[in-house]
Parts: C-alpha cells; structure tokens; sequence
C-alpha cells in the first residue's frame, strides 16, 4: 500500500473535479501547502460545485451551485478546467490529458467520481439521466419546449425510485409536468427503508399527486416520429403495459469512473499475456476474478471502483483515491459524507498523520418537499440481538422505527417516514447509549424525549464530519478563525467549521446546541424586538392582539419602557395597522412610521417622492394610460414602467403629492402602497383571455387577488404572480405567493422573491379551484403576519420554522393548529374595512397638514432641486453635473472666496 512521501514542497495533482476534490483540496490548504502545487484536472467545464444541491438547478436554472470560488485564486492551487486525464504513466509518476499535456506528480488523488446507471433497453437513448448540470438543464429546457408545444402538462417518467429518483421526480412536478414512478423493488426507497417504511412512504408520494408504479420492470421506451424526429411517447413494462410518457429520466443509481484504472489493467495484462506467449484470460484471469499468480497493478471491486485501505491508499505507491470511485470493504457508495471524509483522510496523511477511515456512513435525508424521510445506521436491524422499537399509522403515511441492542440501550439505526424530526437529535447518538428509553423518541406515538447534552467526539455534522466538541470549541473562541473572536452565531459557525453547510440536515441541532453553549457562558440569547420591548415580533403581535391595544402609547405602557426607537415604533405601527386596518398617519401612528410611510410615497435621493398608483392585475385602460401621462407631463414627472406591471412617476415634491393624488383618485386610481410593508404587486399574464396556451383566466385572477389583499399591512412586502400556463410568464414562483393555472384548476407556490437574496417558490398545494385557493392564500398571509420577525419574507420566515414548507402544509392545507377558521376572519376583516389610504388622506385636513416641504412656509418650494433633461426626461442632477464639490475645510487652507482651487 501507498505510504506519503518525504515532507517538502510536492507536486500534488487530483484526477477529477467533483465535490470530493474540492474538499481535499479545500482541506489541504486548511492545513497549509508549506510549498506545495495542488493542481485538479476536471473534465468539465465549470468550477467545482455542489452535487447534492442539483435539484435547486433542475427548477432554478440560474442558480449558482459553485462551491467557494476563492478556493482557486489562493496560492499554490490551480484548476485546469477541461483537462480529461486518459493515462496514468505510472513510471514517471505523471497524468497525461487528452489534448497531450503531462502533468507531474509526486502524490496523485483519484477523484473521478461516477457516472449515472443507463438501462440496456431499447429506446435508451431517447432518455434523460440525473447527474451534471447539463443533465438537469436539459430536462427543464425539454420540459419547457414540450409544454409550449403540446399546450398541456406533460408525462414525465422517472425510472428509479430511489432518492435521486423521488428528487428528479418532484423536480419535474414542480416545472409542471405529471410525475410518473418506475421502480423494480416492491417499495420506494429500498435501500433506505423496510416494508413498513415503504409502505408509509409510498402513500405520502402518491397523496401528493405522484404515479407509482412499484416492483416492474421497464423493457423498453417507445417513440414515434413525428416531423422528422424520434418523439418518446411510452414505456413498456415487462409485463407487457404502456405508461404513457412524453419525457423519461433514467436514475437507477451510479457507477464508478473507473474507466481510466480498468485502461492500466488492461495494457498491463496484455503486455504480461503477450510476455507469456498466452492469452489474457489463461494468464491473468479478470479483474473480478484474477489468476491466483496475477497481480493487477490496481485491485478493482467485485462491482467496479478503485480499492484502498483505511488510509485510502491504493495498491500503487503515491497513488490515493476518494469518493464515489473508491471501493472500500468491498462497496463504493455514492454518498457525500464518506467522500468528504475520505478527502480529509488523505490530507491528513499528506500532512504527516494517521488518520484512518472505518466505514461508511449511510445515513440519508429526502430533500422532498411535504414527504419526511430520514435513515440512518443500522436500518434493517441487521446486528446479532438488534431489537426493533415501531411506530406505524398506515393511514396517516407515518413510520418511525429505533433499532437498539439487545439490552435496549444502544441505538443502532433507525428509520423516518411522515415524521423526522427526531432524526436530527438521534443521529449524533449513533452507537452511544440513549438518555432515555427509545419509545421515547418515536415522537409522532405521543413519544418526549428528554434535551440530553451531545458528548464532544459526538458527530454533529455527519457530511463534513464536523463534532459537537469542534462547534463548542467555536462557540467558546478556539483560535482557528485566524484569531476571531468567539463565533456566537449559525453563519459564523458554519463558514468556520462547515458544518450545516451540505444536507444542511443538521441546522436545527447546531442551531440549538449553539443556543446552549451560549446560555451555558453566560450570555443571553435574546429574542427581543430591541431594548424597549423584550418580546419577538411574533410575539409582540400575539400580546397585542389579545390585550386589544390599539395605540403606540397603550403597548409601551403594558409591554414596553421607555419611548421606543426606531426599530420598535415601525414595528408596532405596523402590527396595529395590520390588525386593525389602522391608517398610518392617524393618531400616535404617523410619528411611528418610516419616512416613506409618513410621506405615504417613497422618498428618492434627490428627496423627491416617486408616485405609483395601483394597476391591479397589469390591466389599464387606454383612459387611465391617458390620465397618468397627463399627470406626468404637467408636472414634470419622470415615468417608467416596473417588473410588477406598474408605471412609476418620479420627481414629485412633498407638497405635491396631494394635488397629483387628487386628480388620480378622481381618474378612479388607489395608492399602490409602494411604500410600505404590505401587497405590493399581483403580476399576471394575460391568460386565456388571449394566450393561446393558456388554459385559465389568469388576469380575473390576479386583479381578483390584488382587490382582495391590497392594503395588507406585513413585516415585509409581499409580492404575488399568477401564470395562466406552466410557460410561467408571471414568473409566479419567484413571489411570495404564485398561482400558476392548472387545466385542472390552479397551483398555489409559496415562499419566493426576487432581489438580493433571492429565493424559488415552493409548491403547497395542487390543483385548487377557486375558493379554496383563495382560502388557503388567506390562512397563507394571516399565519405569516402573525407569526414573522421584523422585515422577514416569507423565504426566510419559511426557512426559519421548524418543518418549513411542511411546516407551513399543516397549517395552511390540514389546518393542524385549528387556527384555520381564525385566519380567515382576520383576513375577511382587513377585506372588508379596507379605505385607501390616498383617499382616505385627501378628505382629512389634518392628515395633509403633513405635506409640506417647510413647517413655517408651506407653500414655499424647495429651490435646491436640480435637473437634466435625458431621452426626452428629467432626472435628478447627479455629483458631476452639479459641478465640483468644495472640500470641507478649503477656506481654512486659503483658497480665495471666488476663485478656482
């Protein structure tokens, strides 16, 4: 077996450019190259990026999966992009690529990774493959370009039910099409899940809509040509039916990229054979079965891959191997824990140590929206003596299954299905003694488990191997950070120590035993809303509306001290608005609000104030169009159209503001309320009005659904879209809340935004007619409301519950908080007090006592205003028009009071 070299500067090259050799290069540097080149050869184009993420690329074709960028810009590391190695020349330790090039070495990594599992059936290739991202971009473009064409939601089949099976499939149910499962084992998930398993989780996936077809076989995929091209139109099962498929997607599992290992073996054994005067066969046999006087250079597994030992050495001196193409113990396994933990075994021993790998960890979470699935250790309960502890309710598609020692201690592994959420607290007691007795932890049998501390050498973070010592150690200030200070926050700890940063299984733990490493020093883990309020938003709202409070002064006298700040008087402003559809400049609110919502308009650089009137839906009349160019015109307003459908005006003054709203509300306008933190917008394309794809009325819709929400006071904006095809032109699923129009009836996403941090919309329920889309966008909003953090959207409020989306699902759709019915008045009560605020503010004197540039001469004009005329409009006078500015302090330096300086 492989041995390190001497220590020194070394030429270290890594075969592959895949999660696992981004990780070994990343944990080399960590370590420090003292001198040393890593050099990683890739075949494809892109930077390293994440692999397990892969379904985020199948919906978001935009989104950026790549792993830390600044990796490749550090010294002594390069990345040779397109660099497919072909050779191995062993004797002069160097890599050869296809176009010639050779690289030296001095210690080479294996990280070639594997390739998806094709069937040999006829019409193969015809079919799609769930690997790269071209994969995934090829299967949403297709999906795209066959919905548009057919007019209708497509057949999608996915062969293979596993986990990368069930991700694709969901994948291709979110893009709009009919999912459809194909897998040979008599339950989904078989390598993962027992019959009992299966069966619960069997009927979770078809109550969300998917087709399952278990324990058949596909023989073949059968097309039809239709305008010169071959066009899939089913597959044929063994036993002779045809499903019905437009799209295939073949994810059976993955082989070992071996290839490369299985070209030296050859050569040399031809070489030998031809040495002998014999034949291949009779002198050395195979690489599965070698002749007992053979020795092939690199040993193979039984089913492929490249074998190593516990350092992760292969056969050949210098030559280590990691990831999905080391076989170890007999078995490669596509997984991204045992991968990372093979990187960081190589480094180490490279750096001089002894680390040894032990095994590989199986443990899997399903990254499926609405389907809780979790396994882990020891699942068949395959141990001498394992004892099995059972949960199962059929009905409601729940399994929870402990598998202990026989003295019932020792948790050895266990299974999830309808309810994980003790996964995350078990899985770092794998192979330790339980707190507690195990029926204890089956939670959805009525099962509490005690909070019980996690031991150091406990694995916290089983994809980066990162335990819950190390993230004490971080909480606590151990140094590593480049001498930071301690790290008291999940961001910091996860970009120090990486934990939570694959899966991301293990956030809701580590966000918990940092919380306690916290309490346990001393220092406080507040909630509070800021100094004056010791409640969280979401509780601040709970008390107020319980205590019936309807005035800033009537809270900070029952919750608060002090006079509040500017982060507690908005907040409050905003919670009395919302639930009693208060006006904002009424009472004590006005001087509560923000400036834009004092002004009731957004204030600009220039201290201007744009005007936005509502446009409900994108319709506008030729009329209204007429009104707000007449209005622009005669006041000099700069005019733009908005993403949401909308027709800004910009450049108006603060005493303005009323005389332009006056002759809109006139003209039957309502305020936008592009000011505040409510409905924005509900964009809607013009759907079967006049699309010809279209298959509902998606403007009725979206004018209905912006008449009923507008107004809606929330702890951010909220912005809402609705498709009237799966072609999605409103792009509905980068909305808070999007509606995409079904033949069926509509499709309701939550949870997506656009802008900085941007974030996909996910789907909650399916298929809804009217009512009870409406019903479930209500309780949707209502529960957000009440529930959210100051300036939270719906992304990062959904991130943060605990479920998230099914979460959300049990609220909204089951109703399994009985909060159902509430949310609804609620709802109803804010529909029917509605007033618009700019009409509501023209007939109050009092209220336009606030729309005045100067207090003491209000009908003087600001003079410092500055313009320029630009394609035929003005805008404000940015720093180079207005002319050089003078430097503070130029006349002490005695610069003359008129001349140049």
């Amino acid at each position: 077996m492989s041995t390190p070299t001497t220590s020194g500067p070394r030429r270290i090259v890594v075969v592959g450019g895949g999660p696992a050799a981004h990780r070994f290069t990343d944990a080399m540097s960590a370590r420090g190259l003292d001198g040393a080149q890593v050099t990683v050869l890739t075949e494809e184009a892109h930077v390293p990026y994440d692999r397990v993420a892969l379904s985020k690329a199948l919906t978001q074709t935009d989104v950026d999966l790549t792993f830390d960028a600044g990796l490749w810009q550090r010294d002594g590391i390069r990345l040779e992009r397109q660099a497919r190695v072909v050779d191995l020349d062993l004797a002069a330790q160097e890599a050869v690529t296809a176009d010639g090039r050779r690289f030296p070495y001095d210690e080479l990594v294996l990280a070639t990774g594997s390739n998806a599992a094709t069937l040999p059936i006829p019409g193969n290739e015809h079919t799609h493959v769930y690997r790269y991202l071209e994969d995934v971009w090829g299967i949403n473009q297709q999906i795209q370009e066959l919905t548009a064409k057919y007019g209708r939601r497509i057949n999608a089949v996915t062969i293979g039910g596993g986990l990368l099976g069930l991700e694709a499939a969901a994948g291709v149910e979110s893009l709009g099409a009919n999912p459809i499962v194909i897998d040979g084992g008599q339950w989904l998930m078989g390598t993962q899940l027992d019959e009992g398993a299966g069966e619960a989780m069997g009927r979770l996936i078809k109550n969300k809509g998917f087709t399952v077809h278990s324990g058949v076989f596909p023989q073949a995929v059968l097309t039809e040509e239709v305008d010169g091209e071959d066009r899939v139109v089913g597959v044929e099962m063994a036993d002779g039916r045809v499903i019905d498929a437009d799209l295939v997607i073949v994810s059976i599992g993955v082989r070992p990229r071996d290839e490369l290992i299985r070209a030296i073996n050859g050569r040399a054994r031809e070489a030998a054979a031809a040495a002998a005067g014999t034949s291949v066969e009779e002198l050395v046999g195979t690489d599965q079965e070698p002749a007992a006087d053979y020795a092939p250079v690199f040993r193979m597994g039984p089913r492929g891959g490249v074998v190593i030992d516990e350092a992760c050495a292969t056969d050949v001196p210098h030559v280590w191997a990691v990831g999905e193409v080391a076989n170890f113990g007999g078995f490669c396994i596509g997984l991204v824990a045992p991968a990372n933990t093979m990187a960081e075994i190589v480094a180490d021993r490279l750096a001089g140590g002894e680390a040894a790998f032990d095994g590989f960890d199986t443990a899997t979470k399903l990254k499926l929206s609405g389907v809780d699935v979790a396994s882990f250790g020891d699942a068949f309960a395959r141990a001498d003596g394992a004892l099995e502890v059972v949960y199962a309710d059929p009905a409601r598609g729940v399994y929870q299954k402990l598998v202990v020692s026989d003295d019932a201690k020792t948790l050895l592994g266990g299974i999830f299905v309808g309810d994980a959420a003790p996964y995350t607290a078990l899985r770092p007691l794998l192979g330790r003694e339980l707190p507690a007795e195990p029926g204890a932890y089956l939670s959805a049998a009525g099962g509490e488990a005690p909070d019980s501390e996690l031991p150091d050498d406990a694995v916290l973070c089983s994809c980066n191997n990162v335990t819950a010592g190390t993230i004490r150690d971080t909480v606590g200030g151990c140094g590593t950070c480049e001498g930071q200070d301690p790290v008291q926050d999940v961001t910091g700890v996860k970009a120090c120590t990486k934990a939570g940063t694959s899966c991301g299984s293990c956030v809701p733990m580590l966000k918990k035993l940092i919380e306690t490493e916290l309490v346990a020093s001393g220092v406080e883990v507040s909630k509070a809303l800021c100094e004056h309020i010791e409640f969280s938003r979401a509780e601040l709202f709970e008390a107020i509306r319980l205590a019936d409070l309807h005035s800033f002064e009537a809270v900070m006298e029952r919750f608060g001290t002090g006079h509040g700040c500017d982060l507690c008087k908005p907040a409050i402003a905003n919670i009395l608005a919302s639930q009693q559809n208060a006006h904002p400049l009424d009472g004590d609110l006005g001087g509560l609000q923000d400036t834009n919502d004092r002004a009731l308009a957004n204030m600009q650089k220039d201290g201007t104030y744009s005007v936005v009137p509502r446009i409900p839906g994108g319709e506008i009349t030729p009329e209204k169009l007429a009104v707000i160019a007449d209005v622009a015109q005669r006041y000099g307003l700069y005019t733009k159209l908005t993403g949401g459908l909308r027709i800004d005006m910009f450049g108006a003054r603060l005493e303005q503001l009323p005389e332009i709203w006056k002759e809109l509300v006139e003209a039957g306008f309502e305020s936008g309320q592009a000011y505040g933190k409510s409905l924005r917008t509900v964009k809607g394309c013009v759907g079967s009005s006049w699309c010809r794809y279209g298959v509902q009325d998606s403007v009725k819709m979206a004018i209905d659904l912006e008449l009923r929400y507008r107004g809606l006071r929330s702890p951010h904006k909220l912005k809402m879209g609705v498709s009237g095809c799966a072609r999605e032109c409103a792009e509905a699923k980068a909305k808070d809340v999007g509606v995409i129009a079904t033949e069926a009836g509509w499709n309701l996403y939550v949870g997506g935004n656009g802008g900085a941090n941007p974030a996909h919309a996910v789907l909650l329920a399916k298929d809804l007619d009217d009512e009870t889309l409406i019903k479930y966008i209500d309780r949707f909003f209502m529960y957000y409301i009440r529930t959210a953090d100051r300036l939270q959207r719906t992304a990062h409020w959904m991130n943060d519950l605990d479920g998230g989306i099914d979460h959300v699902h049990s609220v909204v759709v089951e109703d399994s908080l009985g909060l159902g019915e509430e949310l609804e008045a609620a709802m109803t009560r804010h529909v029917e007090s509605y007033e618009d605020e700019w009409a509501a503010t023209l007939k109050d004197p009092e209220r336009l006592r606030r729309f005045r540039s100067f207090v003491n001469a209000p009908h003087q004009k600001d003079q410092d205003l500055s313009y320029v005329e630009e394609r035929g409009q003005r805008r404000p006078a940015g720093p180079v028009s207005l002319g050089a500015s003078i430097p503070v302090g130029a006349a002490r330096a005695g610069a003359p009071a008129g001349g140049e300086l």
